[in-house]
Parts: structure tokens; sequence; C-alpha cells
């Protein structure tokens, strides 16, 4: 179910939003909800990189090198 949010924001947020929206070819709206579930998406996956961190530490896996040793 959809609901509806009113946010404020600065007009020359407000008018970089509408100029990107005609650009596109697609509502604002459309472009504020992606924007959202992007910025959500980064939010989690930083909080179970912080919860991970530590266990990953403790096996030697320090640097984004020692993680594609491991998967490749």
């Amino acid at each position: 179910m959809n609901q509806t949010l009113t946010i404020r924001i600065p007009d020359d947020l407000r008018k970089e939003l509408q100029d990107l929206s005609k650009s596109e070819n697609k509502p604002a709206s459309d472009i504020v909800r992606e924007s959202l579930k992007r910025h959500l998406a980064i939010h989690r996956f930083r909080r179970l990189r912080n919860m991970t961190l530590p266990f990953a530490e403790a096996q030697g896996i320090l640097t984004d090198e020692d993680v594609f040793k491991l998967i490749s």
C-alpha cells in the first residue's frame, strides 16, 4: 500500500529535482523514491558491515583484496 509523505526541501534542491525530472522524463516522486531506496540500502549495508567487521578481522580479513582472494 502506498502512502503520501510530505517533506520540506529548500528551493534550490526542489529546482534541481524538477530539472532532473524534466531531463530524465521521469516524475519527481519516482526520483525521490529511488534515491530513498538507494540511501536505505547503503545504510543497511554499512550497518551489516559494521556488525561483521570484528569477525572478519579476527580471521585476518582486513582489506578488499583479502576478500577477493577468498572468493576467487
